[in-house]
This record gives C-alpha cells, sequence and structure tokens, in this order.
C-alpha cells in the first residue's frame, strides 16, 4: 500500500491574497517506513496532510492512495477502507466508551458487533491498555491513554495508510515515547505506510526518513 504525490499544490484565497500553502510537492511513500514531516508553523505541512487524508483536493497535481487519485476515490470510503488519521487532539467520542470508541468504524463497516467487539479487544491490548479501560469515557482518561485508543481505532480499521498530525503534541515525553513506538512498530512489523506530521525533533528522530517543508515545499 503507498502514497504518492505528483506535483501537488494546494492554493486558498486569503483576507488580502491567494495563498499557495503547498507548492508543487512531488514524493512516493513506501509501505513499511516510519516518516516525519517537519517544519514551521505555517510552512503547509498540516495542509499537505490534509490533501493525504482526502479532506480537500489538491488545486493542481495529484495524490495517489494505493494508485488511485483522491479526485476519483469516494473519499469517506477511503478514509474507512484506505487511510487512517490520527489527530493531535485524539476526537475521541465524548460519550462513547473506550471499546464503543474503538468499534465505531467497525459499525460504518457493517461488521457484526461480535467480531467488531473483539476485534476492538485485540487492537486495545496491542496498544497497552488493559481490559478494565474497555467501560471508562475518554474524560476518564489521560491525555496518553486517549492517544492510544485513536491508535487502537486506526488499528481496528485495517488501513494500511496511517496519517498523524502532531500526536505527541499534548504528551508529556515518556507517552510521547510509547506513542511513537507503537506507530514505529505499525510500520515495520506491519508494513504500513506511517506518516507523521510534527514539530517534535525527539519523533523526527525515531523516522526512517525525514522530510522538511518550507513555504509549502520541500526545503
Amino acid at each position: 500500500m503507498s502514497i504518492a504525490l505528483k506535483n501537488v499544490s494546494y492554493s486558498y484565497q486569503g483576507k488580502y491574497q491567494t495563498v499557495r500553502a503547498v507548492d508543487n510537492v512531488t514524493f512516493e511513500f513506501e509501505s513499511g517506513k516510519l516518516y516525519a514531516i517537519i517544519g514551521k508553523s505555517g510552512s503547509g505541512k498540516t495542509t499537505l496532510l490534509s490533501l493525504m487524508a482526502g479532506l480537500d483536493l489538491p488545486t493542481e497535481g495529484e495524490i495517489l492512495v494505493n494508485g488511485k487519485s483522491t479526485k476519483e476515490w469516494n473519499r469517506n470510503q477511503m478514509r474507512r477502507d484506505a487511510v487512517s488519521v490520527i489527530y493531535q487532539n485524539y476526537n475521541l467520542f465524548p460519550l462513547l466508551t473506550v471499546q464503543e470508541n474503538i468499534q465505531y468504524p467497525l459499525s460504518l463497516k457493517r461488521m457484526p458487533p461480535k467480531d467488531s467487539a473483539g476485534l476492538a479487544k485485540e487492537t486495545r491490548e496491542r496498544v497497552g491498555l488493559p481490559e478494565h479501560y474497555d467501560k471508562r469515557l475518554p474524560s476518564h482518561l489521560s491525555g496518553g491513554e486517549q492517544q492510544r485508543v485513536a491508535i487502537a481505532r486506526a488499528l481496528a480499521q485495517g488501513c494500511k495508510i496511517i496519517l498523524a498530525d502532531e500526536p505527541t503534541g499534548n504528551l508529556d515525553t515518556t507517552n510521547t515515547r510509547n506513542i511513537v513506538e507503537i506507530l514505529y512498530a505499525l510500520a515495520h512489523e506491519d508494513n504500513c505506510t506511517v506518516i507523521i506530521v510534527t514539530h517534535d525533533t525527539a519523533v523526527a528522530d525515531q523516522a526512517d526518513v525525514v522530510l522538511q517543508m518550507k513555504d509549502g515545499c520541500w526545503a
């Protein structure tokens, strides 16, 4: 499974001028590697990740997810079946338990509840959360625990492309190390393509490939 950028640009209309947030970016991400995209705020890295997630379309060029352009994908389906996104703020449903949060994307795939419950258990264990967490609400979890649930949810989807937007931005050093270890294992043991946008040099140091953005393009 792969994701390829071909002369990708993205522009939007600012208050006073047209802003070219991503400028003619080309790269092919491979399976089995952990990538870090770094750069100052406003460099275009989060916009690029959003385009790879299919949250918007490039204004020029194209992004190929498993050989198919995001312009051709049903992008909701793409995020269910091909690409999982992990956010800095976890994006858990506050009124759903840990187990229900992990099972939620499986219900969208119409997986039988018994099967989705079993898969939710497997992925919860994979990220190091014990069984008694199943019935807890996100408000009863630490930031590191919430991020583990978010990763478990992404794992349960079965997608081989994982995009993470500042996944350790709200975490302390110990939790940052634990989350990076999980993402590293997804790349190297599960043969996923894992792409992290980060400001954290400790995260970038663990990546197989570090890409730096400046003014919308590779530095």
